[in-house]
C-alpha cells in the first residue's frame, strides 16, 4: 500500500497550508551501534532532511516513527535527522527489549555523533523527550539546546492513562480498515487523512493480509514508569536552553510538573498549543514549527 515511504509529503502540505514546490531532499539512512552485549549491534534507522549538516535531531514517542515530523520538517525547511528510536519504525528491535530512555539515549548519542553532530536543537516528544534529556545531560557536547515536548519525568501510569490503553490493544488487525478505526478513536484532533498516512508508516501488511504495528510491543510504556522518575535530576543538570511545549487537550504533563521543572530549571521557556492533544507534532504541526523556530532563532 506504500511503494514509496516520501510518497504523501504532497498531502501532508497540501493539509497544512503549506507550499509545495516539488520534492524535498530526504533520504533514509542507518548506522550500526553496539547494543552492550557481547559485541552485539543493532542498526537505527533515520530521515536525512536537506542536503546540509542537520540544524535539529528530532525524537519521536513511544510506539511512533520519525515520520510523524514530516509536516514539522515541512514546515521548518531547515536541514534536520528525525531519527526511528530503537524498536521502532525501520530501527532493528533489541534482543532485550530495553527501549527506556537511559538505553534509548546511548543509541541517540551514537547516530548524533555520526549524523548530526553539530545540530543548534535537540527535540523530542514523549518518550523521545525523555531520551533527549538523558542526551543532553550526558552529552552537552552534542545539545547546544533542548525542546521536550508534552512530557516531563513526572510522567505516571495515570496521566499516561490513554496512550497506554491504545499502544497496548490488539497485537494484530484483520484489515488496514480495522487498525485506522482504532487509530481514529483515540486520537479525537486529528484528521482521519492525518491519521491514514500515519497508520500506512507505522503499520506493515502481512501476506494474510491483516495489518501488526512496527514497533516492538515486548515492552510496555507502563513498565518503563520506574525509569522515568530519576529523570528529574538529569533535568536539572542540563545546562542547554531549554523548551517545554504542552499540548492543551493532554493531561500527561500537571501544573504541579511545569512548577517542579521551572524549580529545577527557573530559566526554562513553557509553550501551551491550543486544539493539541499529546502528539503536539501531529495535532498542530505548523505551530510547533513556529515554536521551535523562534527557540533556534533565540539569542
Amino acid at each position: 500500500m506504500l511503494d514509496d515511504e516520501f510518497s504523501m509529503l504532497v498531502d501532508n502540505a497540501e493539509e497544512a497550508g503549506l507550499p509545495w514546490s516539488g520534492p524535498p531532499a530526504v533520504e533514509r539512512v542507518a548506522t550500526g551501534v553496539a547494543t552492550g552485549k557481547q559485541g552485539g549491534r543493532q542498526q537505527v534507522s533515520a530521515l536525512r532532511w536537506g542536503t546540509s549538516d542537520p540544524e535539529l535531531v528530532l525524537l519521536h514517542g513511544g510506539a511512533q516513527n520519525a515520520h510523524t515530523w514530516d509536516t514539522v520538517a515541512l514546515a521548518l525547511d531547515r536541514p534536520l535527522l528525525a531519527i526511528d528510536l530503537p524498536g521502532h519504525g525501520r530501527s532493528d528491535w533489541r534482543d532485550d527489549h530495553d527501549y527506556s530512555p537511559v538505553t534509548n539515549a546511548q543509541a541517540v548519542a551514537v547516530v548524533m555523533e555520526r549524523l548530526a553532530p553539530h545540530a543548534a536543537l535537540l527535540v523530542g516528544m514523549s518518550l523521545g523527550g525523555l531520551t533527549a534529556i538523558r542526551v543532553a545531560a550526558r552529552r552537552p557536547d552534542l545539545v547546544r539546546r533542548l525542546a521536550i515536548v508534552d512530557v516531563t519525568p513526572g510522567v505516571d501510569h495515570e496521566k499516561a492513562e490513554p496512550i497506554i490503553a491504545f499502544v497496548s490493544g490488539p497485537e494484530s488487525f484483520a484489515s488496514f480498515d480495522e487498525i485506522l478505526e482504532r487509530t481514529i478513536t483515540y486520537n479525537p484532533p486529528r484528521t482521519e487523512s492525518s491519521l491514514r498516512r500515519g497508520v500506512l508508516h507505522n503499520a506493515r501488511e502481512r501476506e494474510d493480509g491483516s495489518w501488526v504495528w512496527r514497533y516492538d510491543r515486548q515492552l510496555s510504556p507502563g513498565e518503563l514508569e520506574t525509569a522515568f522518575a530519576p529523570l528529574w535530576d538529569d533535568l536539572a543538570s542540563v545546562t542547554a536552553p531549554l523548551l517545554l511545549v504542552r499540548g492543551r487537550l493532554s493531561g500527561v504533563v500537571s501544573d504541579a510538573d511545569v512548577e517542579e521543572l521551572r524549580r529545577r530549571r527557573p530559566d526554562a521557556r513553557v509553550e501551551g498549543v491550543e486544539g493539541a492533544g499529546h502528539s503536539v507534532q501531529g495535532d498542530r504541526p505548523v505551530e510547533l514549527a513556529r515554536l521551535l523556530d523562534q527557540f533556534l532563532s533565540a539569542v
